[in-house]
C-alpha cells in the first residue's frame, strides 16, 4: 500500500457517570462507545437522549428559512389555485434524484402528476448540472410557469434571467454554493444563508427538498392524502449517499428514514410503499437498517446510471412508481449499470496506477492526469481513490469526444468563457481538509466551466490549458502548505483486539449511527495480528455472471484469539497482504440481509482499510507521543488558568510563517504549544469591502480616529489587506492619514471615481487578499494536528541543523 500516516487520538476517558447513562443504552458494556461520544462533543444527558433517540430530538420548522420559505409556499399556493404547469428541474446523482423523487411525490399531493407537474434530469454525459437554456426554451413550447429546482440552481443566475424574461419563474430549492448575489428568483431556499451552527445549515438537497414539501403540508394541511413522512426514506438515501455532516436535522432525518427503510424486506413486493427500493436492497443485499445499506448499497447504484447511461430520469420512477413489475425491472437495469461502473471504474484505476508511475509525488502537490479514452462518469470515484492513496488532491480529466458545446458534470456550474473548439471534461477530489473547490476557483482564468464543493469539483478547460493548470494549481498549493509534504492520513479511533470483535462490540459501537462527515464511522486498530485463508475472486452480477472488480476474503487472528474472525478487503488482490505480522485499521460491520434461497445468513465481519508490517517499536502519530503540542481547538471545558510551562496561541494564523514562529519561540523557551483557536467565523471578501467603506464613511462623517489593530478587528482581515484595502479607498477618493498610532480617513468626494478602472482593479486586489486570507484560516482551524506536529518536525530539524 501507498505510505500513510496513522494517527491516534489523544486518550480522553469520559466520566463515569457518562459511561453508566451510555451502557444503560447500549443493554452491553458501553466503555467505547461513551469514549468516542464524549470525544465527538456529546457530553451532558440531554446532548445524549437527543443524539441516541430521534423521539427526544426536536426537529428545525421549514419556516426557519424566513420569507424565502414563505414567498415559495405563496408561489407554489398560486400555481395550484390558476392550475399552471410546474416543472420540477433536478439533478442525475442520488442526491438530486431522491430530491426530484421527494418534490414529484411531495407536490404530487398538490398538483396532479404528468398533467400539472412534471420532471426533468439532465444527461450527466452531455449536459452539466443546473438550468441550461436549451431545457428552458422545451418548458415554454410545453406551457410551463413555474419551475422548481432541487439540489442544484443557486448560481444559475444567467440561466434564471432567461427563464425570467420568457415568463417562467424560478423556485430554487439546494445546498451548494451561494452566489455573491440573491439570485433573481421568485424564492431560493439554501440552508447556506443560515449561521453555520444552526441545525439545518448542513442539510442536503433531498432535506431541503423535503422542508419545502414540509412547509406546503403545514399551510393546506387538508389537501395532502398521504403523510408527508411517508417520504423520509427517499431523505434518507439522498442525505447519506450525499456525504453530509449528520448533524443537527440531518442526523434526525437519517434516524427517521432508515425506519422506514428497514420495513421494505419485511414486506412483500406488493405491500411495499416503494417496490423499487424494496427489489434494489435486494440486489443488493442488504436490510435497508443500516446506513451502510445506502453507502455502499442504495447510493452507488442510483449513481451508477447517469455514470454509464447518462440519461437517469427512470431512476425516480424506479423510487416512486407503486407499480411491482416495472419497478422490478428498472432496479435490474440500475443493479447492471452498476455493475459496468465497477468494471469501468477498474480499468481507469488501473490506467491511472500505470501513469502514476510515471509522476514523482515527491514533488508533485496536486494530481493532474488526462486521457483521451477515460469515460467522464467515472472519474470522480476514480479520483476520490487516488487521493485518499496518495495524500494529494487528485484531478482526473478526459479528453474523449470533447467538442464545442458540450458542458461539463460540474456541480453548480460557472460559465467563464465562450466554448473553445476541443474541452477536456473531469472530475476533482481533495484530502486532508485542502478546498479544492477555492483552488480550482483560483484559476478560473483558464477553465471553461467549473463548479463544485471543497472536497469535491468537476471542470472543464480548454485542452491546451492543461499543462499551465496543472503547473498553476501545484504551485498555488505549495504556496498554501509551505511546501510541506503531506501524507494521506488515516484515523483510528479505538485499540481493540481479535477477541473483542463481534456482537457486543458491533452493538455498542452502533449506537453512533448513523455515522457519516462529522461523526465517522469508529475505525479499529488491530496490532500484531495475522491473516489466514486469503483469496480473492471476482464478485458476480445479478444474473451471476463474473464482475471485473475484485475483494479478497480472509479471516484475521491474533494472540487473543484462536477462531480468527472474517474480513474483506475491497478492490485488492490477495498478493497485497503482507506475510508475518501486521497492524491494521478496519471498520466493524454486519449484513443483516438473510437470503434462504442462497442460505446466506447475517454475518459480522471487518472491512480492511489499511494494512502495514508490524514493527517492534510502534510508529504511531499520538499527541501523548509529541507531547510538545497540544490540541484545545474542540476544548468543550470551561477557561482554566494555563501553566506558565505552556504557551498558549488563541489567534487563528494564515499561514506556516505564521505559526513556525511560535514553533521556534516555543523550541526556544522550551514549552509547549498549546493550540487553541476557534473556527472562524468567515464572511464573503464583499461584504467586507462593504463594511470597510461603511467604516470610511462614517469616520470621514464624524472625524473620528482609528488605529491598525482596531481596523483588522472589526474588518476580521490582517495587515497585508488591510494596506491593500487603504489602496482601494484612496482610488475611490478617500484621503488616509496617520499619526500617532492612529488613522484619519477623510474624503471630499467619491462618486465620481467609483466607476473608475484603476478604482475596480483595487478593490479586486483587496477581495482577492481577503479570500486567500480567509482559504488559509478555514485551513487552519481545520488542519489536523498530524499535520502541525510534521510541520514542527521539520522545523525543529532545521533548527537543530542551524
Amino acid at each position: 500500500m501507498p505510505e500513510q500516516q496513522w494517527v491516534l487520538p489523544s486518550d480522553i476517558q469520559p466520566p463515569e457517570w457518562f459511561v453508566e447513562q451510555v451502557t444503560s443504552i447500549c443493554g452491553v458494556p458501553g466503555h467505547y462507545a461513551a469514549k468516542l461520544l464524549w470525544q465527538r462533543g456529546i457530553n451532558d444527558s440531554t446532548q445524549l437522549s437527543g443524539f441516541v433517540n430521534p423521539e427526544l430530538y426536536k426537529p428545525a420548522s421549514p419556516f426557519e428559512f424566513g420569507q424565502e420559505m414563505q414567498w415559495a409556499v405563496e408561489r407554489l399556493q398560486v400555481a395550484r389555485d390558476r392550475n399552471e404547469i410546474v416543472a420540477i428541474w433536478g439533478d442525475f446523482d442520488a442526491d438530486g434524484i431522491t430530491a426530484t423523487s421527494v418534490l414529484w411525490d411531495g407536490l404530487g399531493q398538490f398538483f396532479t402528476q404528468n398533467s400539472q407537474l412534471f420532471y426533468y434530469i439532465p444527461n450527466r454525459l452531455t449536459e452539466s448540472h443546473g438550468l441550461n437554456c436549451q431545457g428552458i426554451d422545451n418548458l415554454v413550447k410545453q406551457g410551463f410557469h413555474l419551475i422548481v429546482t432541487c439540489d442544484t440552481g443557486s448560481t444559475n443566475i444567467d440561466e434564471i434571467n432567461y427563464a425570467n424574461s420568457l415568463g417562467i419563474d424560478v423556485i430554487v430549492t439546494d445546498h451548494h454554493t451561494l452566489p455573491t448575489e440573491r439570485p433573481p428568483v421568485t424564492a431560493i431556499i439554501n440552508p447556506r444563508y443560515l449561521p453555520t451552527e444552526h441545525q439545518l445549515f448542513h442539510l442536503s438537497g433531498v432535506a431541503v427538498a423535503y422542508k419545502l414539501v414540509e412547509a406546503l403540508y403545514q399551510k393546506l394541511p387538508n389537501v395532502p392524502q398521504q403523510p408527508v413522512e411517508d417520504l423520509l426514506d427517499l431523505v434518507a438515501i439522498g442525505l447519506i449517499a450525499d456525504l453530509v455532516q449528520l448533524k443537527g436535522d440531518c442526523r434526525y432525518l437519517a434516524q427517521r428514514g432508515i425506519e422506514k427503510l428497514q420495513q421494505y424486506l419485511k414486506q412483500s413486493p406488493e405491500q411495499r410503499r416503494r417496490p423499487g427500493v424494496g427489489r434494489l436492497l435486494e440486489l443488493c443485499r442488504k436490510s435497508g437498517d443500516r446506513p451502510t445499506d445506502i453507502s455502499f448499497g442504495l447510493g452507488p447504484r442510483i449513481n451508477a446510471v447517469s455514470r454509464i447511461q447518462g440519461d437517469a430520469s427512470f431512476c425516480v420512477q424506479l423510487l416512486t412508481s407503486r407499480k411491482v413489475q416495472r419497478c422490478n425491472q428498472l432496479a435490474e437495469d440500475t443493479e447492471l449499470a452498476n455493475t459496468r461502473r465497477k468494471s469501468l471504474q477498474k480499468d481507469v484505476s488501473y490506467q491511472v496506477t500505470q501513469k502514476l508511475k510515471q509522476l514523482d509525488l515527491s514533488t508533485t502537490s496536486v494530481i493532474v492526469l488526462e486521457d483521451f479514452q477515460w469515460p467522464v462518469g467515472v472519474l470522480g470515484l476514480v479520483a476520490g481513490q487516488v487521493a485518499q492513496e496518495t495524500g494529494r488532491p487528485t484531478i482526473l480529466l478526459s479528453t474523449e469526444g470533447s467538442k464545442a458545446g458540450e458542458i461539463d458534470s460540474s456541480p453548480s456550474p460557472q460559465s467563464l468563457a465562450p466554448s473553445p473548439s476541443s474541452l477536456a471534461r473531469g472530475s476533482a477530489r481533495s484530502v486532508n481538509n485542502i478546498d479544492l473547490y477555492q483552488l480550482v476557483k483560483d484559476q478560473a482564468h483558464l477553465l471553461h466551466r467549473f463548479g463544485g464543493h471543497p472536497f469535491a469539483a468537476g471542470l472543464s478547460l480548454p485542452v491546451e490549458n492543461i499543462p499551465l493548470f496543472s503547473d498553476a494549481i501545484n504551485q498555488r498549493l505549495r504556496q498554501s502548505f509551505g511546501g510541506s509534504r503531506t501524507l494521506p492520513t488515516i484515523q483510528a479511533d479505538l485499540v481493540v483486539t481479535v477477541a473483542q470483535l463481534g456482537k457486543d462490540l458491533f452493538w455498542e459501537l452502533k449506537l453512533l449511527e448513523p455515522c457519516g462527515m462529522g461523526n465517522p464511522t469508529p475505525k479499529l486498530l488491530l496490532q500484531n495480528c495475522w491473516f489466514e485463508n486469503t483469496w480473492n475472486r471476482n464478485i458476480q452480477d445479478s444474473q451471476g455472471k463474473k464482475v471485473q472488480y475484485i475483494k479478497t476474503d480472509f479471516k484475521i487472528k491474533d494472540d487473543s484469539s484462536k477462531l480468527g474472525f472474517p474480513g474483506v478487503w475491497w478492490g485488492h488482490y490477495r498478493d497485497e497482504i503482507p506475510q508475518g505480522k501486521c497492524d491494521v485499521i478496519v471498520e466493524l460491520d454486519y449484513n443483516s440481509y438473510e437470503n434462504p434461497r442462497k442460505a446466506q445468513k447475517p454475518q459480522y465481519e471487518v472491512r480492511l482499510l489499511a494494512v502495514r508490517p508490524s514493527t517492534t517499536t510502534t510508529e504511531f502519530t499520538t499527541p501523548t507521543d509529541l507531547d510538545w503540542i497540544l490540541d484545545l481547538r474542540q476544548d468543550t471545558h470551561q477557561e482554566l488558568p494555563i501553566p506558565e510551562s505552556i504557551l498558549l496561541l488563541e489567534t487563528c494564523p494564515t499561514s506556516w510563517d505564521d505559526l513556525r514562529a511560535w514553533l521556534w519561540r516555543s523550541h526556544f523557551e522550551k514549552k509547549q504549544l498549546a493550540i487553541a483557536w476557534s473556527e472562524p467565523q468567515l464572511i464573503s471578501s464583499d461584504q467586507i469591502w462593504q463594511k470597510l467603506v461603511g467604516i470610511a464613511k462614517y469616520l470621514n462623517r464624524t472625524g473620528q480616529t482609528v488605529t491598525r489593530i482596531q481596523l483588522c478587528k472589526k474588518l476580521g482581515i490582517s495587515d497585508q489587506p488591510l494596506k491593500l484595502g487603504f489602496e482601494a479607498l484612496t482610488r475611490l477618493g478617500f484621503k488616509i492619514t496617520f499619526q500617532e498610532r492612529y488613522f484619519k480617513i477623510s474624503a471630499n468626494s467619491i462618486e465620481e471615481s467609483i466607476f473608475n478602472s484603476d478604482c475596480l482593479s483595487a478593490i479586486e486586489k483587496f477581495m482577492a487578499a481577503v479570500q486567500e486570507e480567509q482559504f488559509q484560516r478555514h485551513y487552519f482551524s481545520k488542519v489536523p494536528l498530524s499535520t502541525i506536529q510534521a510541520n514542527a518536525e521539520q522545523t525543529w530539524h532545521q533548527l537543530d541543523e542551524f
